[in-house]
C-alpha cells in the first residue's frame, strides 16, 4: 500500500534512484521496481529500511489511552511501519500519548533531530471543582505540568483529539507554539459493529455505562446514570449496567435503591465491548467535558444510540439523531447539579424510537470514525518528511 510513500529505503547503490528520501542519510531513493515484494520479510530479503516509530509510554490498562495505542500499533504494522517504546533507539519520530516521565531521552531525541509530536488528551480539572483527596489532586497537578511542559518545550507538532481539547489548551495555557492539528478518533468498523452475536433484552431497557476509571474523584458521573435511570425507571423498566472500576463506598451508595435493577462489572475484555454495546439500548456518556470519550465512537459503531449532556467534545461527536444531548443547565466547570429531567427526556426519546437512532448511529461512525482513515492521518504528521 505504501510501497512508493511511506516506505523509505536504506541507502544502497543499486537503488538510490530519485524520486524518495532515505530517512537514514536523506538522500533522494526511487521505490523498488514494480513487482517487488513489499512485506515485512520482502524488506529484509532486499535490505529495505522500514520506518520506524517510538510510542511512548506504554499504557497498558482498560483505559483510552491503552484503547488507542493497540488499534494504533495494529494499524501501523499492517502498514510495514515498525513500533518500539524506547525513545534512546534510532527511529524516526516519537509518538508522545499526553505525557511521560522520560523527559531527557525525549530531549536527547530532539536534539538528535528526531520529530517529537504529542498527542494531547485533555487537562485535569475536577480537583478544581470538588476535593478529590490528595493522591487524585497531586497527580492532577503533576499530570498537567507535565503535558504542559512537553507541549511548550519539547514537542515539534501537537495532536488534539477534538477541537474542544485544543480550545481548552489554548485557553487555559495559550496557543502552542509549533503546528498542531485536530485528528477525532477511530474504531475498527469490521469489530465494532451492529451486526453479531448479541442478547440485548425485550422485557426492559439496559442502560449501558462504559469508562476506564469510575472511582474516586471521577465518581460523579455514577450519580448522575443513577439519578437518569430513577427518573427513566418511571416510564420504563431500567436495567443500569456499570463496566470501569467502582470504588466499594460508591458501589455500595449506588445499591442503596430498588426502582431499578443495577449491575456491575470492574472491567470487561476488549473483545467482549461490541457484545455489551450491541446487548444494550443505549449508552450514557458519564463524564463531565470528556475530551473524546472512545465508548462513544464504539458505541456509534456498534449501532448503540448515545445519550449524555452537551459538555466536552460530545457536540462533536454525536450529532443529529446519533443520540440525543440534553443542556446541563447548570456550571458544568464547578460541578453544579444537573437538569436531569432534560437528560431523561432525551434518553426517552432515543428508547422510543431505537430503529431509527440506532440506524444513525452506525451512519455516523461510518462517515467519520473509520480507524484505517485515524492511522493514515496520524502518518502524514509523524512521517511528514519522509512521505513529502
Amino acid at each position: 500500500m505504501y510501497a512508493s510513500t511511506v516506505l523509505a529505503y536504506t541507502c544502497t547503490p543499486w537503488h538510490c534512484l530519485p524520486g524518495h528520501v532515505c530517512v537514514r542519510c536523506k538522500c533522494q531513493l526511487g521505490p523498488l521496481p514494480y513487482g517487488h515484494d513489499v512485506s515485512a520479510e520482502g524488506m529484509r530479503k532486499y535490505n529495505i529500511f522500514m520506518p520506524r516509530i517510538c510510542i511512548v509510554p506504554r499504557v497498558d490498562g482498560p483505559g483510552g489511552v491503552t484503547s488507542f495505542r493497540l488499534k494504533f500499533e495494529e494499524g501501523l504494522h499492517a502498514r510495514g511501519v515498525d513500533v518500539t517504546n524506547d525513545p534512546s533507539q534510532e527511529v524516526d519520530c516519537i509518538l508522545v500519548l499526553a505525557g511521560t516521565r522520560k523527559l531527557l531521552p525525549l530531549w536527547r531525541a530532539r536534539r538528535r533531530g528526531i520529530r517529537v509530536v504529542q498527542r494531547l488528551d485533555g487537562i485535569n480539572w475536577v480537583h478544581r471543582a470538588r476535593w478529590a483527596g490528595p493522591r487524585y489532586t497531586v497527580r492532577a497537578i503533576y499530570g498537567n505540568a507535565n503535558l504542559s511542559f512537553i507541549r511548550a518545550r519539547l514537542a515539534d507538532r501537537v495532536i488534539y483529539q477534538s477541537q474542544f481539547i485544543k480550545r481548552w489548551w489554548e485557553d487555559w495555557y495559550r496557543p502552542a507554539r509549533v503546528p498542531s492539528n485536530v485528528i477525532i478518533n477511530g474504531v475498527d468498523l469490521n469489530r465494532y459493529t451492529p451486526h453479531g452475536l448479541h442478547e440485548r433484552p425485550t422485557g426492559h431497557q439496559r442502560l449501558l455505562v462504559v469508562e476506564g476509571s469510575l472511582a474516586g474523584g471521577q465518581n460523579y458521573g455514577l450519580f448522575n446514570a443513577m439519578s437518569l435511570a430513577e427518573a427513566l425507571s418511571r416510564k420504563f423498566k431500567i436495567e443500569l449496567m456499570i463496566v470501569g472500576r467502582v470504588d466499594g463506598r460508591t458501589k455500595n451508595r449506588l445499591k442503596n435503591q430498588t426502582a431499578f435493577r443495577i449491575q456491575f462489572m470492574n472491567t470487561a475484555p476488549r473483545e467482549h465491548i461490541p457484545w455489551l454495546m450491541r446487548s444494550s439500548h443505549l449508552l450514557f456518556s458519564a463524564e463531565i467535558n470528556p475530551p473524546c470519550p472512545n465508548s462513544v465512537i464504539e458505541a456509534l459503531a456498534c449501532g448503540l444510540p448515545v445519550v449524555g449532556f452537551d459538555t466536552g467534545s460530545l457536540a462533536e461527536l454525536v450529532p443529529g439523531n446519533a443520540g440525543r444531548l440534553a443542556s446541563y443547565g447548570a456550571d458544568q466547570w464547578k460541578l453544579r447539579p444537573p437538569d436531569i429531567p432534560a437528560l431523561a427526556e432525551a434518553a426517552t426519546d432515543v428508547l422510543q424510537d431505537q430503529d431509527r437512532f440506532r440506524k444513525q448511529a452506525r451512519e455516523r461512525a461510518e462517515s467519520a470514525f473509520d480507524v484505517e482513515k485515524m492511522v493514515d492521518e496520524y502518518l502524514k504528521i509523524l512521517l511528514a518528511e519522509e512521505i513529502g
